[in-house]
């Protein structure tokens, strides 16, 4: 008569469950610590490469918002110059005003002229400091500033102001005789409405800067709120889930005791 040995198909049943339920904490936890639902390949293929593509496009955007920050603070610091520079040339009209009042005395004249070139002075050196990061646009010989706006390399130029006193023709302006003083008049005007076109294309120019990043920045927001629907837990559902396979592991070790124990119970039947 041949000898069988039997197993036991409910111990070996009740740790499968309990191994699979094990594996489902392991998960649950995870997704728990680190608050995604799909944290590679292995959770999700598909996800996580359609994941990974935005996430590279949130990089492009990132990059360039911080090109368009920088041309921002750029072009501020230029237009910030510029307006003192405007502001200059106004206390300087004044100046010439005075001076082209007929009958003036040499000793009034050479005092007028003494304050017209500190202003002068004054203006260059507004000008030459008016810089953000190595770039001056109002300076004269500035270049052009071309700013990145988008992934794929297009650039917002940014056209140079000369706004020195020699590029607005101001440096060498006299007042110590009457025809020198009437051709400083004309020269301011044209100085001023020179700096003014400046200004009003500068200004054009920041606005673009600030509403292309507005731009980028939405469209950041948008992919990295799409990265958040696909990848992201939610974290009241899993701590359900936790809850409910905690449970399920206890009584998944009961039932495994329980099924152990029948063989034991049968074999106390042998003395």
């Amino acid at each position: 008569m041949a000898l069988s040995v039997n197993t036991n198909p409910g111990a070996d049943l009740g740790i499968q469950q309990l191994n699979k339920t094990k594996r489902d904490l392991l998960k649950t936890g995870n997704r728990i610590t680190t608050g995604l639902k799909v944290n590679g390949p292995k959770d999700d293929a598909a996800i996580f490469a359609i994941a990974q593509a935005l996430r590279g496009q949130v990089a492009g955007a990132t990059a360039v918002k911080g090109a368009l920050s920088a041309g921002e603070s750029t072009v501020a610091t230029a237009l910030a110059a510029g307006q003192t520079v405007s502001d200059l040339l106004i206390e300087m009209k004044a100046k010439i005003v005075q001076g082209n009042q007929s009958g003036m005395e040499a000793s009034s004249r050479n005092a007028l002229n003494n304050d017209l070139a500190a202003l002068s002075e004054n203006l260059s050196t507004i000008v030459s400091t008016a810089e953000f990061n190595g770039t001056n646009l109002i300076d004269s010989g500035a270049s052009d500033l071309f700013v990145l706006s988008a992934e794929d390399g297009s650039t917002i130029t940014v056209s140079a102001q000369d706004l020195s006193a020699g590029g607005l023709g101001v440096d060498t302006l006299s007042l110590l005789t009457e025809a020198d003083a009437e051709a400083a008049l004309a020269a301011i005007d044209a100085a001023l409405n020179s700096a003014t076109s400046g200004l009003a294309d500068l200004g054009s120019s920041a606005q673009r800067l600030e509403d292309q990043n507005d731009f980028t920045s939405q469209i950041n927001d948008s992919l990295s709120q799409g990265i958040g629907n696909l990848v992201d837990a939610d974290l009241g559902e899993e701590a359900a889930n936790l809850a409910l396979n905690q449970v399920k592991e206890q009584l998944g070790m009961r039932t495994l005791a329980i099924a152990n124990a029948g063989p034991r119970s049968i074999l106390s039947l042998f003395p």
